[in-house]
């Protein structure tokens, strides 16, 4: 008699683990990685470095401290592996021999260290770290004294970028890079200034690194670009690649040398621009758009809340010629081929979500992170000559086998201007013909991110509770085309309200096991935004929950670490024009709004700050509306995918608590 599954919970994020950011070694016999999970007991995030030997399968841990570490990165003649770890209290580099033994500290920098990259002779250790104004690797004898470090500080700043969601105020910090040479025990830093800078590659013939920054820009507040340099060890001098004006997103070199692979968006279409891959010819000087001829963006742009840690590598070459990347398309993030003659095709394309890999060349042999929507993930090898694809690893096998999963459904429907919007349903556990039952439709946020064939624990959380619950990419999302993303700029609460609302017709009429009397909607961020644009304009949701929202366009240009800039790219109005900013602001239309209303905020939340929800509350209550407030201490904007472990279990609680009571 097989056991009847158990129902997913919100304790489930306590069962599920991540396994992300594979690295082939150079022989291409082994793979490390990083699993992350939580720990119970305690109630922290907690990461070890994994080994796995392809020949056999065999896994074997090899960190075991209560920690985090991230970055595994095997040194080229095989032997060694650096990782980043805070078991010392902050990010350092920390060296494990591939023979054994206990991993050896390496570095010490006052502000942490992360990114190591190794040089192709095995000896050195790129990296990057924040440094003070005036401040330098080692430290100089300016710092401040250890008495004075607690002293209470008043913050100036005369700049418009003084504040970042996740950092909170930013202090007179910037980026820089730094090599630390093994050989000798020493630590040289490369970049200084008032400036940040990104580290990408270090050439094959070991005399240059590639890196990103903006240091040429007049004003950084209204920079939003950066450029590709080449910077020569040797002769410490760097030269530029002419990239079109936008952002680098990474490059890596050729194992040859001769050109660079980059990633990068251009500023068409500001932050809904696609991502494009180029390559430079240092021959010629001249750099070739391979996806110039697709209309979808290079990355990885879904949106899910398992995945801890992960990397995605913008592109690895598999030759002097060729090359590996993933592309976001129709809710997918699948692998494509390229090459310098302007070849694009898939290698492994399907209902999945790739959310890390790397291509070890001579062996022909691809590791792939990869999550789908019935698996949370784990490591596949894709045989490149055959197209064999094997799963390697089954870390959430247990978690699979005992609890009820429900496959999404995928549709496609037409919204506004007879477009066609992807969207999926979710069928509630347990699910019983001829049984009526309530629908919870969930927006998500960006708005230029997607919905992905990946796995989802809200989605599976609320279909455990006895929900149907369907989630769209309306315009705005990323995946459908160029002109689609961008079709929201300018049309907040237009046809990217159409289009939802043409989504909850099509499944109310697709499937007579709903109940239309009995509909929910909730969102974060954008999909918070349109939670409340919702609810002001219909009557037809009987319950709503609103988290990290936006209220008001006019407060938001001023008090978002975005929002001087994103309210002009997105809503296509500054100051100067108040009319505009507050048409699209839910907090006009509360008069309308009779929908029991839960709203929920992080009190730290820098991108969306929880003012937004306290002016939307205080509007409701005014009014005697049905609301109430949450706010969750100590968060920020991003609670709901890597907050703190017991507040994303409450907040789950809170949402399928609200719902319950209304629905």
């Amino acid at each position: 008699m097989v056991a009847e599954k158990k129902k997913v919970t919100a304790d489930d994020l306590y069962a599920i683990h991540s396994a992300t950011d594979p690295r082939w070694s150079p022989d291409g016999q082994e793979v490390l990685f990083v699993k992350t999970h939580i720990d119970s007991d305690k109630h922290t995030y907690v990461s070890h470095l994994y080994h796995m030997n392809v020949s056999d399968g065999k896994l074997s841990q090899w960190t075991y401290a209560d920690e985090r570490v991230s970055s595994p990165r095997w040194s080229p003649d095989g032997g060694k592996v650096v990782f980043v770890s805070n078991r010392s209290g902050k990010n350092q580099l920390y060296l494990l021999s591939k023979s054994g033994g206990e991993a050896k500290q390496l570095s010490e920098a006052e502000h942490g260290a992360s990114h190591p990259i190794w040089s192709p002779c095995s000896t050195k250790i790129a990296f990057t770290t924040s440094l003070e104004k005036g401040e330098t690797i080692p430290k100089g004898d300016d710092t401040i004294e250890e008495n004075n470090k607690n002293d209470l500080k008043v913050y100036v700043t005369n700049t418009m970028k003084y504040k970042a969601d996740g950092s909170g105020l930013l202090e007179d910090k910037e980026q820089h890079i730094a090599i630390l040479d093994l050989s000798v025990n020493e630590i040289k830093q490369i970049t200084e200034g008032d400036n940040s800078y990104t580290l990408l590659d270090w050439s094959p013939d070991g005399e240059k690194i590639a890196y990103a920054a903006n240091d040429e820009a007049d004003n950084k507040d209204f920079s939003f670009n950066s450029e590709l340099y080449v910077f020569s060890l040797k002769h410490l001098t760097r030269d530029k690649i002419k990239t079109n004006e936008g952002y680098i997103i990474g490059a890596s070199w050729s194992p040859d040398g001769e050109k660079i692979g980059y990633v990068a968006t251009e500023r068409t279409y500001e932050n809904a621009s696609h991502a494009k891959l180029w390559v430079f010819d240092s021959a010629t000087g001249d750099s070739q758009c391979i996806t110039a001829g697709i209309d979808a963006p290079v990355g990885d742009f879904a949106v899910a809340d398992i995945q801890q840690g992960a990397v995605m590598q913008s592109l690895v070459w598999n030759d002097n010629e060729s090359f590996y990347f993933v592309m976001s398309d129709q809710g997918s993030v699948s692998l494509y081929f390229g090459s310098i003659k302007g070849e694009v095709y898939p290698a492994l394309d399907g209902d999945h979500h790739i959310y890390g890999f790397d291509v070890h060349g001579s062996s022909q042999q691809v590791i792939a992170a990869i999550s789908t929507q019935t698996n949370p993930g784990d490591l596949h090898v894709l045989h490149i000559p055959t197209g064999k694809n094997t799963q390697v690893t089954t870390i959430n096998k247990e978690y699979i086998d005992n609890v009820e999963i429900v496959q999404p459904e995928s549709f496609f429907c037409k919204g506004a201007d007879d477009w066609d919007v992807h969207g999926w349903l979710l069928r509630p556990a347990g699910f019983t013909e001829g049984e009526k039952y309530p629908l919870i439709l969930e927006i998500h946020g960006g708005p230029h991110a997607m919905y992905a064939h990946s796995f989802f624990h809200e989605m599976q959380l609320l279909a455990a509770q006895g929900y149907a619950v369907v989630f769209v990419n309306p315009r705005g999302s990323h995946g459908y085309g160029q002109k689609f993303v961008n079709a929201v700029r300018g049309d907040y609460g237009g046809n990217d309200y159409n289009d939802l609302m043409a989504a909850v017709d099509y499944v109310l009429q697709e499937y007579d096991f709903i109940d239309e009397n009995r509909l929910g909607v909730t969102g974060g961020s954008y999909g918070g935004f349109m939670t409340n644009w919702i609810v002001g304009h219909t009557d037809r949701f009987k319950a709503a929950v609103t988290q990290r929202c936006i209220s008001n366009w006019i407060s938001f240009y001023g008090v978002s670490d975005i929002g001087y800039y994103f309210s002009e790219w997105q809503i296509q109005a500054d100051l100067n024009d108040i009319d505009t900013l507050w048409k699209h602001s839910p907090l006009a239309y509360v008069n309308a709004i009779n929908t029991p209303l839960l709203i929920m905020h992080s009190e730290k939340d820098y991108r969306c700050p929880i003012e937004q929800a306290e002016q939307l509350y205080i509007a409701l209550k005014k009014q005697e509306k049905t609301a109430t407030l949450v706010r969750f201490p100590e968060s920020d904007h991003n609670l709901s995918r890597t907050g703190k472990p017991k507040l994303r279990i409450e907040r789950l609680n809170h949402v399928t608590d609200w719902f319950a009571k209304y629905l």
